[in-house]
């Protein structure tokens, strides 16, 4: 089966830092696009940087820009989304999708969504 899990949200404080990972079971990272994306509550699910399996490609959403950085480890099938410097507005459940990646994220360009998990980001 296909699958994405993501780990690594909690509760951090404004100015922290949270790795989330995005493994994948059933299939291969290797030659996949990874987005990754985020839904506030009372919000639609926003794109928040997806990186290309070729090409060197990455993008963030400008008000990530400067403070989380994509990347992969393809030997684990992993994907990770290093978040700094975290404020409240960042308080979202954030998902893993396979999908296109491009400057402009969509979400009906993306599939085989995880389950979500959670990031907190308050005092």
């Amino acid at each position: 089966q296909v699958q994405l899990v993501e780990s690594g949200g909690g509760l951090v404080q404004p100015g922290g830092s949270l790795r989330l990972s995005c493994a994948a079971s059933g299939f291969t990272l290797n030659h996949i696009d990874i987005g990754w994306f985020r839904q506030a509550p009372g919000k639609e699910r926003e794109g928040v940087s997806c990186g290309s399996s070729s090409g060197g490609r990455t993008y963030y959403a400008d008000s990530v820009k400067g403070r989380f950085t994509i990347s992969r480890d393809n030997a684990k099938d992993t994907v990770y989304l290093q978040m700094n410097s975290l404020n409240s507005e960042d308080t979202a459940v954030y998902y893993c999708a396979v999908g296109v990646c491009r400057e402009l994220m969509r979400e009906d360009e993306y599939g085989a969504w995880g389950q979500g998990t959670q990031v907190i980001v308050s005092s």
